[in-house]
Formats: C-alpha cells, sequence, structure tokens
C-alpha cells in the first residue's frame, strides 16, 4: 500500500462516520446546541468540512470546493464566505442551520473528494516537502494532509457524542 492508498483511506473515514450519524436525524437534533452553548451536529459536521476544504485548498494552489463548486450559496449560512468555524461563539455556532443533513454530508463527501483527488497527484517528495516553518519542528504536506483529517475526525465522533445526547436513544452502530 502506498501512503498515497493509505491515506485515501483513512480520508474517507469521517464521511463514513457522517453517513451514520446524519442517517435519519430529527432537524431539530441536527441543530440542538446542548446547554445552550456547545457545538452541534451541524456545526460539528459543517466545520469539518470546511477546514479541511480550506486547508487543502491553500496546499494545493487552488479555490476552496466551498465557494468554487457554489456550496456557499447552497448553505446560505449568516456567516462570511470565509468564516470556517475556527474561533465561533455560541451565537456563531448557532447560525449553522441546514435545510436537511443530505446538504452537510454531499459537502463534506465533496471536500474528501477534492482531497483525494489532490493527495493522488503528490509524489513522496512533495509529502516530505515542508509547508509551514511556524511549527517546531516545521510541518510538512503529508502531515498537515492527517491533521486535516484527524481533526474531521476528531469532530465527526464529538458529532456522534452529541446525536447520543440530543436524540434520545440513538446510539449509533457502534
Amino acid at each position: 500500500m502506498t501512503p498515497q492508498e493509505l491515506f485515501e483511506d483513512a480520508a474517507r473515514r469521517p464521511s463514513q462516520a457522517a453517513r451514520q450519524v446524519l442517517e435519519g436525524i430529527p432537524l431539530g437534533a441536527l441543530h440542538t446546541m446542548p446547554g445552550g452553548t456547545s457545538n452541534s451536529v451541524a456545526w460539528l459536521v459543517w466545520h469539518a468540512a470546511r477546514q479541511q476544504d480550506a486547508q487543502v485548498a491553500r496546499l494545493a494552489g487552488a479555490e476552496e470546493v466551498w465557494s468554487g463548486q457554489g456550496w456557499n450559496e447552497r448553505f446560505g449560512l449568516d456567516l462570511p464566505d470565509s468564516s470556517m468555524g475556527f474561533g465561533h461563539r455560541p451565537e456563531d455556532v448557532a447560525r449553522v442551520r441546514v435545510a436537511s443533513a443530505e446538504l452537510l454530508q454531499d459537502y463534506l463527501d465533496a471536500v474528501v473528494e477534492r482531497t483525494v483527488d489532490y493527495v493522488r497527484g503528490l509524489t513522496d517528495a512533495q509529502l516530505d516537502e515542508v509547508v509551514d516553518r511556524s511549527w517546531d519542528p516545521p510541518v510538512t504536506r503529508g502531515v498537515r494532509l492527517v491533521s486535516t483529517v484527524d481533526d474531521a475526525a476528531q469532530h465527526l465522533g464529538q458529532a456522534a457524542y452529541v446525536r447520543g445526547l440530543v436524540d434520545g436513544g440513538w446510539s449509533g452502530p457502534y
């Protein structure tokens, strides 16, 4: 298995987890913020996709899927197009409201496919290239890509937990 094939498998896992979390979720549960201040399932899935979209676009020197494919218009959020969730306060989280869970899933899937396509074209040397010297040790392209998938996976785990809190009796597939 090549590093690119290994990454492809890992990159698809957040989409698979999202599918399980979002399947059959009532809209009320999708948007509920536990305690009135914690992240909703909708925000968590949206942020998982947005952060990966923005970071991979930057690495690829390409436009984000969010704006390039019109997802920003389909979502119609009351947030700036550049917003991806970093630093959001509860009132910002509450603005991430969607008409359906499918919209979230479709956007995440589009981001994952773009990420996988990008990684397929990279050489081992490109994966080892330093892309951010502001960290110690400096961050390589490969490490940055792994961190985007890790961030998405963590947020999908949180989304599963939140769904269990707000959608009585839901326990997921595990």
